[in-house]
């Protein structure tokens, strides 16, 4: 096999397993890591001769694929592969892959350390000792309260039995079908979710259908001592709705890993909200699940390249 492929992905870098793993089956890597955002020229250009990429949470637009005519694959280290426009990929004839469930148990772990964040107020009680206070509010056990999901992938399943541990109570709206339902968690619609849940934790796609999710009418149906919590994509939810609805205390407040614009804004109205706590899109991004994210990415891309991809989200050519 030959080919010349582009890696973005900021943890991988040149002699680590991935590169050594595509080396040797004959591949000429190039890295040239994500760090904050890129000018679309730029990654246009880093495009130009490649064959196939290893791309992180960067846009790949109907522009920037129209400008890189070698292009054959693109393969996501992650699971969403909205920054890719995919239909746009396939009417060029580029597979487009992502890699679902590869950081399942990372995301649920982070997600219940940010409902333990979130109902002990450990980052206020950080923050206040280290401005010099001692602060001495109480919190919340999440022993007997709600848990909303919403959506059912890999990783709100994954959340599933580490929140009935805590004692916790699961509710979860999806478009599962039924007979692939599990067990032991109630299913309801979003409206019922969202006012009768405690912790609203958000696991769906960024979808058209799903872009903007959560806004005002979400939050005016939601207890005013709710906290949300998302580690999808940040534009499932209203930013300024979000802002408006804690600040009026519609809900407590939020912990955001992700945000619409990444990384956040100087500008960004979740700045300097008391409640909202924004955090730097770390959920999926543990040693483990980043070593199985890079060599099964790996393994996708010398798949498709191949013709065999596992994992392609446009199989429309």
């Amino acid at each position: 096999m030959t080919g010349r492929v582009l890696i973005t992905t900021d943890y991988l870098r040149p002699g680590d397993d991935v590169d050594l793993f595509l080396r040797e089956r004959g591949l000429e890597t190039r890295h040239l890591p994500l760090a904050g955002r890129r000018d679309p020229g730029e990654l246009a250009t880093a495009l130009a001769g490649i064959d196939a990429a290893l791309v992180a949470n960067e846009p790949l637009t109907a522009d920037v694929l129209a400008r890189a005519p070698r292009l054959r694959v693109i393969v996501r280290t992650g699971v969403g592969y909205d920054s890719v426009d995919v239909g746009a990929a396939a009417r060029l004839g580029i597979s487009v892959s992502n890699l679902p469930g590869v950081n399942a148990n990372a995301v649920a772990e982070y997600t219940i350390g940010l409902l333990l964040a979130g109902a002990r107020r450990l980052v206020q009680s950080a923050s206040g000792v280290a401005q010099g206070n001692w602060p001495r509010e109480d919190g919340r056990e999440l022993r007997g309260s709600t848990l909303g999901l919403i959506g059912h992938g890999a990783s709100a399943r994954a959340v599933v039995p580490l929140a009935r541990a805590f004692g916790m109570d699961v509710v979860c709206t999806t478009n599962v079908p039924a007979r692939l339902r599990e067990p032991g968690v109630r299913f309801t619609g979003l409206t019922e979710l969202l006012s009768t849940s405690d912790y609203v934790s958000v696991h769906t796609a960024l979808t058209e259908r799903t872009r903007g999710l959560l806004g005002k009418a979400a939050f005016e149906r939601m207890k005013p001592t709710a906290l949300l919590v998302n580690t999808a994509r940040g534009a499932i939810v209203d930013e300024d709705a979000l802002v408006a609805a804690v600040r009026a205390g519609e809900i407590a407040g939020a912990a955001l890993d992700v945000v619409a614009d990444e990384p956040l804004s100087a500008g960004s109205p979740l700045r300097g909200v008391p409640g909202i706590v924004v955090y730097s899109h770390l959920a999926g991004q543990t040693a483990e699940a980043r070593a199985a994210a890079g060599l099964r990415g790996a393994e996708e891309l010398v798949a498709a390249l191949a013709g065999r991809a596992r994992f392609a989200v446009n199989t429309e050519k």
